[in-house]
């Protein structure tokens, strides 16, 4: 929305449009956010390789945290966003575990550095690539880390890894918080989160997509509404949900809905 194409490294912008990166921070500030996300989801050497930016990998993080930093009034907490390396983990690829959590080790390095409150770890698909950012950053830290997969339409994990697997390797592995996020709407992921809060005693997290984008007159639009995506946040609650944020299509819009929903 803010003009930037999807062929570009949206961490790129953490150096070449700091401003607009901070302007976008403060939005979500303004509707009542609690927590800022650094601008680094896709901030590791394998993805940003692929953008040629594979050595920017320590600027790109700490400038992220800066500028999040800058826009988090006193109240709200900064978290480093890490999401997966984006190639298959073995025995599924060519990429070790071992080669996974130095990559992991790498990007935590600068977040820790730039100074973050608590690390995000979101949209995986793999328990074996989680669980190696899980210890990647237990050995760089003891700061709290929230432990993210996403799920499929019909609200399995991808990797077909049961709940209850999930649950129990994670909370052995010291994350703080677990949960899902992205997937395909509100009410599909409501649906996992009752399953994992009896597997569970972890508090839960859950930050679900604005439903699936429909294509109208050749743009992608989000079909939840702030109220709909608002009234969910409500329900998750009651479910064991500690952190309630959003994902894809998720704007500021959403985020007041949420917060006048929960508060």
């Amino acid at each position: 929305a803010n003009g930037v194409f999807v062929n570009r490294a949206f961490e790129e912008l953490n150096v070449t449009r700091p401003e607009s990166v901070e302007s976008i921070h403060r939005l979500y500030v303004e509707a009542g956010a609690d927590i800022l996300e650094t601008n680094t989801f896709g901030a590791n050497a394998v993805k940003l390789q692929g953008f040629g930016l594979g050595d920017q990998v320590s600027v790109l993080n700490r400038e992220a945290v800066r500028i999040a930093r800058k826009a988090a009034p006193y109240g709200v907490y900064v978290a480093g966003a890490i999401g997966p390396l984006g190639v298959p983990i073995a025995p599924y690829g060519r990429t070790s575990v071992a080669d996974a959590e130095r990559y992991f080790s790498e990007q935590a390095a600068a977040l820790l550095d730039g100074g973050v409150d608590l690390f995000v770890l979101e949209t995986f698909r793999s328990l074996t690539e989680l669980l190696a950012a899980v210890h990647a950053l237990k050995v760089a830290t003891n700061l709290p880390i929230v432990a993210q997969m996403t799920i499929e339409e019909e609200g399995g994990l991808p990797d077909d890894s049961s709940l209850d697997a999930f649950a129990k390797k994670l909370e052995d592995a010291g994350a703080a918080v677990i949960g899902i996020n992205c997937g395909i709407g509100p009410v599909q992921m409501l649906e996992t989160i009752e399953q994992l809060h009896i597997a569970t005693t972890l508090p839960l997290v859950a930050q679900p997509n604005a439903g699936l984008p429909r294509q109208v007159e050749g743009r992608m639009i989000y079909m939840s509404s702030p109220e709909y995506v608002g009234s969910c946040a409500r329900r998750f609650i009651e479910h064991g949900v500690k952190l309630v944020g959003g994902c894809c299509g998720i704007t500021p819009d959403h985020v007041r809905e949420i917060k006048a929903s929960i508060s």
